[in-house]
């Protein structure tokens, strides 16, 4: 029986774990973390790494730590150079700082020992806390469970992609997808299908691999923010008012408004023009409506059936499916332990995350309560402070 069992091991999980242990609410044999991969962050550290991305979006005071000063002073004591380490007023952190912060984060706390891989099958109520059933047939009992799963695994694929790949073997790959080829493997020239981050980075890489082989094919103007969200959804000045707000189905309106989707910062922007006046072809607007393999090429075309590209593989930066994480396993526990959800579908739960009996939520599934940063960093730290304050 473990004090304290958290499942999902990305970025949320971790961060709660370290408040758990550095808080002392648990010892690293009370704790429990479960997640389908090997290692703690595997995910993460595959996507970030997939796109290049060399700079975090968020701030340099958004980390795993518990110190919100916390990177800043790792990357004094282990001699980082801070101009190539921080960029711009926001302090914003290189991967490879927060990635070796975060490396010796889980070394200090041994995280590894309190790893278990596995998929849930099932969770239930015990008389003393929750039973987690694994794919694997074991199962495990903890006092307390944490909910820290994601949508990562729930890819979004246009229909005409999606309808391609079915009918063909044509190598259309979303960016994210756990199966994608190594890129130097992959039949250029290259269509990216997106506008956001994730695409310009992605784009900006090829383009480096395979100069003038690459077009990103976007259907909006780019949406140039700083942030995926307002400032303002860090503290008070927004949260306050979406906390007064009752209604779940208001809320659920305020985050979808909030949320700067498909956005990419300035810099980024600048970045990517600067590669474009050296090939004309990099940025290409249009919408696809259907996909044709034929001989080898992927055809492209609009609503009207006009060739917009000819590829040799096409990548989809076209982000996640917006359903509740982990539904095969969460629904039915849902039913059968009648916990709260609003008309979306998401839990409706306490200021302090709980949603049951000894269950509690972070990341996605807390975002009625956290708001539009609840996927972010800043929300696992704001989540893992406010479930360590009340137990």
């Amino acid at each position: 029986m473990y004090k304290w069992i958290i499942i999902g091991g990305g970025v949320q999980g971790i961060t709660m774990a370290n408040y758990l242990l550095k808080k002392q609410k648990a010892s690293a044999d009370e704790l429990l973390i479960i997640d389908r991969h090997a290692e703690p962050l595997a995910n993460w550290h595959r996507c970030t790494n997939t796109i290049s991305m060399p700079f975090l979006r968020s701030p340099g005071v958004h980390h795993l730590d518990v110190d919100p000063f916390s990177l800043g002073a790792f990357a004094k004591n282990n001699e980082f150079d801070d101009s190539a380490s921080f960029l711009g007023r926001f302090k914003r952190p290189s991967l490879l700082l927060f990635e070796e912060h975060c490396n010796c984060l889980i070394k200090e706390l041994s995280l590894k020992k309190s790893w278990r891989k596995g998929s849930v099958k099932a969770i239930s109520q015990s008389a003393t806390g929750w039973q987690i059933d694994l794919q694997d047939n074991g199962a495990v009992e903890g006092e307390n469970l944490i909910l820290a799963i994601g949508n990562n695994e729930q890819l979004h694929l246009p229909k005409w992609a999606e309808a391609l790949k079915n009918s063909t073997k044509a190598p259309v790959y979303h960016i994210f997808d756990s199966t994608l080829p190594k890129l130097e493997e992959l039949k250029p020239p290259f269509t990216v299908i997106g506008g956001g981050i994730s695409a310009v980075h992605l784009t900006l890489k090829l383009n480096r691999m395979f100069p003038q082989q690459v077009t990103l094919l976007k259907r909006n103007p780019f949406r140039i923010h700083d942030f995926d969200s307002d400032p303002g959804w860090l503290g008070p000045k927004k949260q306050t008012a979406f906390h007064k707000t009752h209604c779940y189905q208001n809320r659920r309106e305020q985050i979808i408004k909030a949320r700067y989707k498909g956005s990419i910062p300035r810099d980024l922007y600048i970045k990517l023009l600067h590669q474009q006046r050296k090939n004309t072809k990099l940025i290409m607007d249009g919408e696809v409506h259907q996909g044709r393999f034929e001989e080898g090429t992927i055809k492209l075309y609009n609503k009207t059936n006009q060739l917009l590209q000819q590829s040799g593989t096409v990548l989809l930066a076209t982000g996640f499916q917006a359903m509740l994480p982990g539904k095969e396993w969460l629904g039915p526990a849902i039913e059968d332990n009648h916990l709260k959800c609003a008309n979306c579908g998401y839990p409706i739960v306490a200021e302090n995350l709980q949603w049951g009996q000894s269950l509690y939520v972070m990341g996605a599934l807390a975002e009625l309560e956290i708001g539009p940063i609840a996927r972010n960093i800043s929300g696992a730290r704001q989540a893992a402070e406010r479930i360590t304050q009340n137990v």
